[in-house]
């Protein structure tokens, strides 16, 4: 297949009727979304345009060292975002921290000993970036239903506790359904994966020129790397959170 061409400055300008499409909605449905639309655009294609530049200056690089430091500073960033979901959990950006780290090793270190990538800024950078990114968005949502659970059944995990139940015993069905909430996304993802939509990386890598069967089995990784981050990353920080939920005496702090 021949490889996708260079997209030239007129043809990004003329796309800009879609933008003005989103424009025209909201404008004629006074959702008063034209301010929002403009800045959101704007920062999108300065942002992208700096990481661009910024990516083709690391990729020439090649230096483990800051490939590993890029890597420690998007999981350092993530960490951080997704302990805004944990609210006044006690040390909740360290789990955080914790299960994204741990999440993301392991599914890079299987991929680098698989062959399937190598430890170089062109491949570790992006393929980390989407590890990393999906473990963010599963720890928030863990997060969030740990939160909620912890509130919605205080009296039961209080009875529980009352009858003699150890700590993991009064609300180990929180802690599972956090996980469980955590890794639904990226399971229903897959189930309709060439069925609803193409991903984003297949259709990118066909738009590039890449054949199909090709693009399709470098999705069938990204599939499976989604679902071992978001499952470890998960799985990690509901096991390290609900004890931050008690005090030294086993009784519930008020939230």
């Amino acid at each position: 297949m021949n490889r996708a061409a260079d997209i030239g400055i007129y043809s990004i300008l003329f796309s800009l009727i879609l933008v003005l499409i989103s424009l025209v909605f909201s404008y004629w449905q006074k959702l008063g979304l034209e301010k929002d639309i403009l800045i959101s655009m704007a920062r999108a294609v300065v942002q992208l345009i700096i990481v661009g530049y910024i990516l083709n200056y690391i990729f020439g690089l090649k230096n483990v060292f800051f490939t590993t430091f890029l890597l420690l500073f998007m999981i350092l960033n993530a960490s951080y975002n997704a302990a805004k979901r944990g609210g006044k959990i006690r040390n909740i950006f360290i789990i955080s921290f914790l299960s994204i780290t741990l999440g993301t090793l392991v599914t890079l270190i299987i991929l680098i000993f698989s062959g399937i990538i190598k430890y170089e800024p062109y491949q570790i950078i992006p393929i980390g970036g989407m590890i990393i990114s999906n473990s963010m968005i599963s720890l928030g949502l863990s997060f969030k239903q740990i939160k909620l659970n912890f509130k919605d059944k205080r009296d039961e995990i209080e009875t529980k506790l009352a009858l003699g139940a150890t700590i993991y015993q009064s609300c180990s069905n929180i802690v599972k359904d956090s996980i469980k909430v955590g890794m639904i996304p990226t399971i229903d993802s897959a189930k309709t994966l060439g069925v609803v939509a193409l991903p984003g990386m297949m259709t990118g890598l066909i738009l590039a020129g890449t054949s199909p069967v090709s693009a399709v089995k470098y999705q069938i990784i990204v599939t499976f790397m989604m679902l071992s981050a978001t499952s470890i990353t998960s799985f990690t920080a509901g096991y390290l959170s609900y004890k931050k939920f008690f005090n030294d005496r086993k009784q519930l702090i008020n939230k």
